[in-house]
């Protein structure tokens, strides 16, 4: 029986392979994008590539809160089960900006917002797993949990990315132990060649950099991550369990992060 597995960000790069790659194997892939002409252009190669189930899609914004509840109430009622849940939505803010729940948008859109779909997607998820994909840019990050709005004086867009990728780590290991009913992971994709990241130069750099991980490479892991057997709460490199960053495997820190982003999204 085909599995239920919701991809977020899955209109490009590491999202979009890994919905053609589980498409392919016959699973049930939902994808959920926020652009409708690219999430267009999405669908049309995952149902090409899909030999089970229709592949479904949706659309939401992760920098409008309401629009990860309405998306969660339509996924519930269209999906009562699911076995697997891949937060991969995320991305890069130039310059400072707060989003119209008055939160850097950073943090928002790559921590907070996958946070809330979770929790709101947990009674579906039970027996499932979730899966986050995090980042090495969560090394010597300074992640605040009790400031997830910051602040334009000390903006840094590398700065606010690590952190929330360091979120994304504490997430799936705090969900580990508050929910053993649901296999939690997180992971680094590889430097991914795909229109990542601000400004002309870093933009460059991803596209055209020679040794940069393939997006097929990236979608091959978090396709792996998503059907093998796995050490829950981990965050893994490549298909190897890896230790993160000392902030990020504090679970003092988790469980603080845990209790201000619960507040947060109410």
């Amino acid at each position: 029986m085909a599995r239920t597995i919701v991809i977020t960000g899955a209109s490009s790069g590491v999202g979009l392979a890994a919905a053609r790659q589980l498409a392919a194997q016959g699973e049930q892939v939902v994808v959920v994008g926020r652009d409708p002409r690219r999430l267009g252009a999405a669908m049309a190669t995952v149902r090409a590539a899909a030999t089970g189930p229709e592949p479904d899609e949706f659309r939401a914004d992760f920098a409008e809160l309401d629009q990860v509840r309405e998306l969660a109430a339509k996924l519930l009622a269209q999906y009562p089960k699911i076995d697997v849940l891949a937060n991969n939505a995320g991305g890069m803010v130039e310059s400072y900006v707060r989003t119209v729940d008055g939160f850097e948008a950073t943090i928002q859109g790559n921590h907070l917002a996958p946070f809330l779909l979770t929790n709101l997607l947990r009674g579906a998820l039970h027996g499932g797993r979730v899966v986050n994909t995090a980042s090495r840019a969560h090394q010597r990050a300074k992640l605040d949990p009790d400031d997830l709005v910051g602040s334009a004086d000390s903006y840094s867009s590398w700065r606010a990315y690590g952190a929330s990728k360091a979120a994304n780590i504490l997430f799936a290991a705090e969900a580990a132990r508050r929910w053993p009913e649901i296999t939690s992971v997180s992971f680094h994709p590889g430097v991914v060649r795909s229109n990542f990241g601000v400004g002309g130069a870093t933009r460059f750099f991803y596209r055209f950099a020679p040794f940069l991980t393939t997006p097929e490479q990236a979608g091959d892991l978090l396709t792996w991550l998503s059907t093998a057997e796995v050490s829950n709460g981990a965050y893994y490199v490549g298909r190897k369990v890896a230790r993160p960053d000392k902030l990020a495997a504090d679970p003092a820190i988790a469980a603080r992060l845990w209790e201000t982003s619960a507040a947060a999204v109410g």
